[in-house]
């Protein structure tokens, strides 16, 4: 059987191509913000921890000096080089790991960025403590993905719908789980902005390349969800729905 992080590989070694152009990736007021949010001067070291196809990184790319593109899975890694490539962007590098083991020196970088990547994280935790080793003295780590909602009906049927769809999901966590656990990595959090992600079923699904009989289930999920489900993710007679999000920075305390 194999791990949590085979499993991501195999899933987004298998459907790159298709978040390279995915329009949820490649844009987003969150990405705007993240990079508004991030106090830059131009001198920067960035990381993107997680880096999927690389929307990210190129958008810190032209505000900084350098900035490194790392991903678990190789493929996603091929999608950042030709992207990086056609844009004739000069300052971006790739590295393949895993986040929760980083190859770098301590105090290597000035921003750490993910983005839309933490929820598949087996030991968040031990990535956020890799982030403040490699941050210097005040720098940050700046978060963007999907959040689990506080009420526990919502939760479950959030992370239901996230696990049949892509068996690489491990967890959305919610607001109040990413305060703890950047205050224990030794982070002051602060939660920036919020916000609803409109999806839509079809490309939701096609992304990554969900299997029909797991399509067919989360339809059903959906049209036996109670009204408070249905309410809170605006559920739509085509399967359109929303999901929350969260930016969260969080400063290194030193």
């Amino acid at each position: 059987m194999q791990d949590v992080k085979a499993s991501v590989q195999q899933q987004f070694g298998n459907v790159a191509a298709n978040y390279a152009t995915s329009t949820v990736h490649a844009s987003g007021e969150d990405m705007n913000r993240m990079v508004q949010l991030a106090e830059l001067s131009g001198t920067e070291k960035v990381l993107d921890a997680g880096c999927g196809a690389g929307h990210t990184a190129l958008a810190f790319a032209p505000q900084v000096a350098e900035v490194i593109a790392y991903d678990l899975t190789l493929s996603m890694l091929e999608q950042v080089n030709r992207l990086t490539a056609d844009r004739g962007v000069t300052n971006l590098t790739t590295q393949h790991g895993d986040v929760e083991m980083l190859p770098f020196d301590d105090a290597t970088f000035d921003r750490v960025v993910s983005r839309y990547s933490a929820h598949h994280w087996p030991h968040p935790a031990r990535a956020l403590a890799e982030f403040r080793r490699v941050l210097k003295p005040g720098g940050q780590f700046i978060l963007s993905d999907i959040v689990a909602d506080e009420a526990p009906t919502l939760d479950t049927f959030l992370q239901t719908i996230e696990l049949i769809r892509d068996p690489s999901h491990v967890r959305d966590h919610s607001i109040t789980q990413w305060n703890h656990m950047f205050r224990d990595a030794g982070f002051t959090p602060e939660v920036l902005y919020t916000w609803q992600l409109p999806l839509d079923f079809d490309a939701w699904v096609f992304r990554m390349a969900t299997p029909a009989p797991s399509v067919s289930m989360i339809k059903t999920l959906f049209d036996g969800a109670p009204a408070e489900v249905r309410n809170a993710m605006d559920v739509q007679p085509n399967y359109r729905f929303q999901i929350p999000g969260a930016l969260i920075r969080g400063r290194r305390n030193d």
